[in-house]
């Protein structure tokens, strides 16, 4: 991996904050970055999903994070 891959692509206070001050009608997606990065690493050899597994893997990890971390956060402000 590159150096402009060392960024963490992680839930963090910062996504957090950016998440709840969004509008209703907003998305956001904390792991977009690592989206990008995905689609860069496809692009840069033509196509060849095995030299990417690496980035799939870490999108994939900052999405279970961000929905754990949801899901943790609905059930603190549940009603019931």
């Amino acid at each position: 991996m590159a150096a402009e891959d060392s960024a963490p692509t992680s839930w963090n206070t910062n996504a957090e904050a950016k998440f709840n001050s969004k509008r209703h009608s907003e998305y956001f997606d904390p792991c977009q970055e690592a989206a990008e990065r995905s689609l860069r690493c496809m692009h840069r050899n033509g196509g060849d999903r095995d030299m990417c597994q690496d980035y799939f893997q870490a999108y994939r990890d900052c999405k279970k994070q961000w929905t754990e971390e949801r899901r943790k956060a609905r059930q603190k402000t549940s009603w019931f």
